[in-house]
């Protein structure tokens, strides 16, 4: 059979471009890419699921591999970004080639659901494998890894219980102190919409201007350019994802290691309400062709197989708690989750984004 990078370049040789171009260019959709090309890249099996996923890892490869392996489906894989992928399906229409569609952050795949680009599916193993708080409530979609946000602080500057909490990022002691990356990331509105989701809307604006109160310079950069601040001394803390600590931590380039020896991280609200949560999930899509083989893909995602690959591979937290994460990620300790319903992260974005948008934290 076809490899997948073989598969991705038959379809550039079809449509003359790359596969992210097949459907958006800096205009906008690009009407006309065949919805049918991931089905001409055929590659010679008679089984298999297209996929579209806005994750890219090299432990997602594997998982394809394992899951041919096990089952003889072949995985073709379309990457792009979240948005790129759901106008994609949007334009497609009926007319789809995709069976899955996979993306990080509970937001992102929310909004598929609201497009009603998802068909809900329920099977005896997705519920026994994946915790009720980490899918969506109608099977929409399912989480095969988690995620948590973390504080990271600069050791030489800042006490850990000096960031305990998320409230503590909004006090005067660290005024001019506190570096972020941009509202409009999908992380800092699905944080924001889970403190609604708790806390109020009233609440989480005020949470929301203390913290832009405390900003060193405007927002800019990824999360692991945050990290790169704080150790570097422009802050002394900052809020992430916390995979983008440890793979710091794993780096091969050492002023990635230097900087990480210069911060460290809590969970915080361990006494509170706990660390904000969010997965990598996938669903079925609304006009799969191959569903069945599909829910096999979603099964096989959170089966014990994949999730013990996975945990030496990546730097996220496997979906089952009785799963051993990386040694390194073991090492940090057990931590009090935030649990709420999955699907606030993606009813209150709008709301975040208007009231990330009210304080100034642009």
């Amino acid at each position: 059979m076809a490899t997948i990078a073989v598969q991705l370049q038959t379809l550039r040789n079809i449509v003359g471009r790359s596969p992210l171009s097949l459907h958006l260019s800096r205009r906008g959709l690009v009407l006309g890419a065949s919805a049918t090309a991931l089905a001409a890249c055929a590659g010679g099996g008679d089984k298999f699921i297209n996929l579209y996923t806005a994750r890219h890892y090299d432990a997602d490869r594997a998982l394809y591999a394992g899951f041919q392996e096990a089952t003889g489906i072949e995985v073709r894989a379309l990457t792009g970004s979240a948005e790129q992928l759901l106008e994609r399906l949007k334009a497609e229409g009926s007319e789809t080639e995709a069976d899955v569609f996979i993306s990080a952050d509970a937001g992102n795949l929310w909004k598929v659901k609201d497009a009603a680009l998802f068909q809900n599916v329920t099977t005896p193993t997705l519920q026994e494998k994946v915790p009720s708080h980490l899918r969506d409530a109608d099977g929409a979609y399912w989480g095969f890894t988690k995620r948590a946000r973390i504080i990271v602080y600069r050791r030489d500057a800042v006490r850990p219980e000096e960031v305990a909490t998320m409230d503590a990022l909004g006090t005067p002691r660290f005024r001019g102190q506190i570096v972020m990356r941009s509202s409009s990331n999908v992380y800092q509105l699905s944080t924001l919409a889970s403190r609604i989701e708790r806390l109020g809307a009233d609440n989480a604006r005020a949470w929301a201007a203390a913290v832009h109160s405390n900003f060193a310079h405007d927002p800019q950069g990824s999360d692991t350019d945050q990290i790169k601040a704080v150790a570097a001394g422009e802050a002394q803390a900052s809020l992430v994802n916390h995979y983008y600590y440890f793979r710091m931590l794993r780096s091969e380039d050492p002023a990635d290691r230097a900087a990480i020896e210069k911060v460290g991280f809590v969970f915080p609200d361990q006494a509170g309400s706990g660390a904000h949560i969010n997965i990598s999930g996938g669903g079925i899509t609304a006009h799969a062709k191959r569903r069945d083989l599909g829910v096999q893909f979603l099964e096989y995602l959170v089966s014990d197989a994949a999730q013990t690959m996975l945990a030496p591979l990546n730097t996220e937290f496997p979906i089952r708690p009785e799963i051993a994460p990386a040694p390194d990620l073991a090492a940090a300790g057990a931590f009090k989750e935030e649990n709420i319903p999955l699907d606030a992260l993606g009813r209150h974005q709008a709301d975040a984004s208007r009231l990330f948008e009210e304080v100034g934290w642009t």
